[in-house]
């Protein structure tokens, strides 16, 4: 996994801009990933943090060489370097005003070792993405934090990141076998290399050797000694690993584990190898309501000795948030909470039996608790999940109900388990002194480690007073109680000023000392870990203006990043809702000139560019839907004769659609280099986003859609969507009839369409079909931001929809997910008072409609040895990805879905108005399904199978099309 790579030699730096860019592209092998571009910069600069530091230069690093080598070029420079992979990291240490260096992009490998025993993984992997690769192994990461979707490796590494199970035996310093690490000279060391050591003496001398020093001046002092056994019993993430000192003796050891919990201040770790974890499938879950704090913490001990492997703490404010949930269940709703807490446990093991035994070896220990609404453990995964859901639904309660312009703000602290009590009864304490009327507690019970979450202003000075009032109490009490300021966020900034207060001169000038060897310049992100300025984490605050009320929640948490599928072209949803921020900002700073080339790049970086699939809006804790506020900025910006434009071709659309299919004809009847040429000057007039970047792979013309028909006894009614018409399907490579062959031959309808009405035949499951010439789901007048033509297509369609569904008593079935979901969301477009009447229609996937109605009464099909499948964010929406795979394996033996799975980002004509976007989205997940053949590719859009086709060169077909082939060629085979 490693790459090699020649050091670039840097050149001078001088003050311009320009002279940065030129200094930092000598650095990297393609200048392209070097940008000082304003909007870039300022995009990049959000993180999940309260601080904002605006870099000078943003590179997309791909090697641990090009990294050294920035190293060397921001030294050259003047400048400090900081590393990004996530910016998930809370406490301000993913930003820097000087080189911001992009470590997700381009590091996403992963190589699975021993059976899933080990795992080798680069810094821009997901932890969710990583235990994907481990599943099927029945192993997981040992670090399991609640950000896991979003929390990169390289974040996993840089805060020693641990979670709600894994203690302090699991975290990522107990689990780390090996790592591979550039040092700020540009050294890079293997620490699982043989001859690591002797490699870090030769290139390090000096640093080997203060190692060795730091290493004995710890030991040898007891009152060092003790104070680091003390503060690493606790989950401790505050300051450097010191503990490394006492666990491990070698310097290259060393300095590997010392790396771990380090933020990005000694070096990049570019590789690391962990071991792994066993996955427990079998678990018990139960809500514990007790009377108070005190007997919630009291009960923790026999409950871990019971074999408890979760204990979630909530307080009474936690509680009375949880209240408000829909899902609370009957038995919260109903308790009039006064100073009460609870625990969420959860028993786990390896199998069914084994659980059994351990619930039943514990019922005596919950019986004796003084629970207010019994200790029942339930096993059903729904239930599981709704007390789930009340844990993880703090944050998105708290952070979405707060005031526009303020700040959602999560710390944790740890502390003996001993004074985990009358800590949290001193926090409730400052939360009430300090006027925090939302302040909730919750946190990991079981290792005296406790998070706190409160809404602040940062935009007055009297605010930011009282945030520092605060702190100073509540860092008087965390030491008064011996315990630690961050558990598992990291220090960053924000805890930055009191690591000495923590520590102790001694074990504080050892930190120091280690900085010092590691990086002599103090290049990398200085004022992080440590600072001697003790209001440093007052300052750099960020200011969150209103922009949109339906953006407004956002806490730039960055959960919504991994699921966009812009993320390495343009822009993401977080930076979208930054940089609206950001003009904001600027116009009410009076400066002009920031603001129009902010708002100049917006329209494309963030709102023609946006695939407007709205994942986002799945990942975000607020439930934020960025694709949804994009889709209607692009209806504010067209004129009234454009939105009459939208509305004509709504009222005409049949006409529209068989102009299109005649178009595409033609297109194909002139020599391809005529037809690109001509599309390239139109869209370099200005109509990028109306005329596609004409490409031969770009499908011919579709054949018509379904006759309509009525038949007795019919089951459902069949919308066949006109996408299918617009673009003839793939022939398959052979195994398969093409759409021309059926639909110019007068035989039955081919594509998607054609192989429902075949095996709704054969099942023997009657349909309809309407008069479908002139409907459409809508999708293309919404993503467009058409709203007139999108209302006008809404009453057509769902008008003749009600009529031939009975008024709503037969579902209504599509042959394409993005179209289902169209159909399903396209009362919305109307006005309030016309939606009643259409809320008895039914829209169903025709996946589902297979898999629940047809494939049991379809005879067992030959199945082809493997296949890619394809999901699409319909399926996630419609939450039908399991019917899909359902169908799929009818079809293969084996199927396999890209652990890199993402959004295509076709989306509808995305793709061929901005082909640059659809090819970033499916870079990694076309490289993978290359890495091996399979017998057929599928997926259940005809658009989507459009961009997969072109990504990868394989032919993707609607999933039922292979479906239906498979049984003719069964027939002829008989």
């Amino acid at each position: 996994m490693s790459r090699p790579h020649s050091v670039p030699t840097p050149v001078t730096a001088g003050e311009h801009p320009s002279d940065l860019a030129a200094l930092l592209r000598s650095c990297v092998d393609d200048p392209r990933r070097v940008t000082t571009d304003l909007s870039r910069r300022v995009a990049a600069a959000h993180d999940a943090s309260p601080y904002l530091f605006a870099p000078r230069a943003v590179v997309r690093a791909a090697s641990a060489a090009e990294v050294g080598a920035l190293m060397a070029g921001a030294r050259a420079a003047g400048l400090p370097l900081t590393l990004r992979s996530g910016g998930t990291s809370l406490a301000g240490q993913a930003g820097g005003d000087g080189v911001l260096v992009d470590v997700r992009s381009h590091w996403r490998e992963a190589e699975v070792l021993d059976d899933g025993h080990r795992i080798r993984l680069q810094p821009g992997l997901t932890v969710r993405q990583a235990n994907a690769r481990l599943a099927r192994y029945g192993r997981r990461l040992g670090p399991d934090p609640a950000s896991e979707s979003a929390c990169t490796i390289g974040g996993l590494v840089a805060n020693n990141s641990s979670g709600m199970n894994c203690g302090t035996q699991d975290n990522a310093y107990r689990t780390m076998e090996s790592l591979q690490f550039v040092l700020p000279s540009g050294t890079v060391i293997d620490s699982g290399a043989p001859d690591a050591d002797e490699r870090l003496r030769g290139r390090e001398p000096e640093l080997h050797a203060g190692l060795v020093r730091l290493r004995d001046r710890v030991r040898s002092s007891p009152r060092a000694r003790a104070t680091v056994e003390r503060l690493f019993a606790m989950k401790n993430t505050m300051g450097y690993g010191l503990n490394s000192f006492l666990d491990h003796t070698t310097p290259a050891d060393l300095l590997a584990h010392l790396m771990i919990g380090s933020e990005g201040t000694l070096g990049f770790v570019g590789e690391a190898v962990f071991r792994t974890v066993p996955i427990l499938p079998h678990t018990a879950t139960g809500l514990l309501i007790l009377p108070g704090l005190a007997e919630a913490t009291d009960a923790l001990p026999a409950l871990l000795a019971a074999g408890a492997r979760t204990a979630e703490l909530l307080d009474a404010s936690s509680l009375r948030v949880a209240q408000l949930d829909p899902g609370s269940g009957a038995a919260l709703r109903g308790l009039r909470v006064g100073h009460h807490a609870a625990l969420l446990v959860e028993f786990a093991e390896d199998s069914a039996e084994r659980l059994e035994e351990v619930a039943a070896a514990a019922r005596p220990v919950l019986e004796r608790l003084p629970a207010v609404t019994g200790t029942a453990l339930t096993r059903d995964p729904r239930e599981r999940a709704r007390l789930w859901h009340l844990r993880k639904g703090l944050y998105t309660a708290v952070a979405g109900a707060r005031r526009p312009g303020t700040t959602a703000l999560l710390e944790d602290i740890a502390v003996p388990m001993d004074r985990l009590t009358r800590t949290c009864e001193g926090l409730i304490g400052l939360f009430d002194r300090h006027g925090y009327e939302d302040a909730v507690i919750f946190g990991h019970a079981r290792d005296g480690n406790v998070h706190f979450m409160l809404t602040q202003d940062f935009d007055s000075q009297a605010e930011t007073d009282r945030y520092a009032r605060f702190t100073d109490d509540m860092v008087d009490l965390v030491l008064a109680a011996e315990g630690t300021l961050k558990a598992e966020h990291g220090t960053g900034r924000a805890m930055a000023p009191f690591v000495r207060r923590q520590y102790g001169d001694e074990l504080y000038d050892v930190m120091r000392e280690l900085k010092r060897l590691c990086d002599p310049a103090a290049v990398l992100n200085p004022g992080v870990v440590l600072d001697d300025d003790p209001a440093a984490h007052l300052r750099r605050l960020k200011s969150v203006p209103a922009v949109d009320p339906a953006l407004d929640a956002c806490v730039e948490c960055g959960y919504c990043e991994p699921v966009c599928p812009t993320a390495d072209v343009t822009t993401t949803p977080r930076q979208r809702i930054a940089l609206l921020r950001e003009i904001a900002l600027a116009a009410a700073a009076g400066d002009d000139e920031r603001r129009r080339e902010l708002e100049d790049d917006y329209a494309y970086a963030a709102v023609d560019s946006c695939a407007a699939d709205s994942l986002c809006v799945t990942a975000c804790p607020v439930t934020i839907d960025t694709g949804a506020v994009m889709k209607r900025l692009r209806g504010e910006r067209h004129s009234p004769l454009a939105q009459h434009a939208g509305r004509v071709a709504a009222r005409h659309w049949a006409a529209a659609v068989k102009g299109v299919r005649i178009g595409l004809g033609a297109a194909h009847a002139v020599p391809a280099p005529l037809t690109g040429a001509a599309t390239k000057v139109v869209r370099r007039l200005g109509a990028t986003d109306l005329v596609p970047a004409w490409s031969p792979d770009i499908p011919r013309g579709g054949g018509p859609r379904p006759a309509a028909r009525r038949v007795p006894d019919a089951q459902a009614v069949f919308f066949a969507a006109c996408v299918g018409s617009l673009f003839a399907s793939e022939d398959g490579g052979g195994l398969g009839r093409g759409d021309a062959e059926r639909g110019r031959s007068g035989g039955r309808p081919g594509g998607s369409a054609g192989a429902f009405l075949r095996l709704c035949e054969r099942a023997g499951v009657a349909v309809d079909v309407p008069e479908l010439a002139g409907l459409c789901c809508g999708t293309p007048w919404q993503s467009k931001g058409y709203t007139e033509g999108h209302r006008t297509m809404a009453s057509r369609t769902l008008d003749a929809l009600w009529t031939a569904s009975d008024h709503g008593r037969l579902p209504v079935v599509c042959d394409a997910s993005s179209c289902t979901h169209g159909l399903d969301q396209l009362a919305a477009a109307l006005p309030e008072s016309d939606r009643e009447q259409y809320t008895g229609l039914r829209f169903v996937d025709s996946v589902t409609f297979a898999a629940e109605t047809l494939l049991p009464l379809l005879p067992e099909a030959p199945r082809l040895d493997s296949l890619a499948l394809h999901p699409t964010c319909s399926t996630v929406h419609l939450d039908i990805t399991g019917d899909l795979r359902t169908v799929a394996e009818a079809v293969a033996g084996s199927v396999t879905v890209p652990d890199s799975w993402g959004c295509c980002a076709f989306a509808g004509d995305r793709g061929l108005l901005h082909p640059e976007v659809t090819a970033g989205a499916t870079s990694a997940q076309a490289a993978e399904v290359n890495e091996h053949e399979h017998d057929g590719y599928a997926s259940c859009n005809r658009t989507c199978e459009m961009g997969m086709t072109r990504a990868t060169g394989r032919p993707y077909r609607h999933v039922l099309e292979l479906l239906a082939d498979a049984l003719d060629r069964s027939d002829q085979a008989g």
